[in-house]
């Protein structure tokens, strides 16, 4: 489709079509200018976030890295008063704070930094 051509189906003028065009390119566009170009060659704009794993994949990392951040600050608290834990028992302990922020997963798991 020409720039004459779809400048006509949008009811603006060709040097219109040629900037929409040319926004697009450099990522500059608005929704609002997709949308109307899409509407006025017969298309759908469909528009979305595809995170890069499964989602619950996600959250169990969070949940993992929230957990072993929480342990480190609880190992370092220990280690200063000389009451270290068996690292089986830490493991544990990780596997439980899992299990308890994967049960509560909510916003608040995204909420504190990694």
């Amino acid at each position: 489709m020409t720039t004459t051509q779809l400048a006509k189906r949008l009811g603006v003028v060709q040097s219109r079509a040629v900037a929409i065009e040319q926004a697009e390119a450099k990522g500059a566009i608005t929704l609002n200018s997709l949308e109307k170009a899409a509407h006025a060659m017969d298309c759908c704009l469909v528009y979305a976030l595809v995170p890069r794993k499964p989602l619950d994949e996600l959250v169990c990392e969070r949940a993992e890295c929230l957990a072993k951040k929480r342990m480190e600050t609880t190992r370092h608290s220990m280690a200063l008063e000389a009451q270290g834990v068996e690292a089986a028992d830490e493991q544990e302990q990780i596997k439980r704070m899992i299990e308890r922020l994967l049960e509560n997963a909510g916003s608040e798991i995204w909420g504190e930094d990694e």
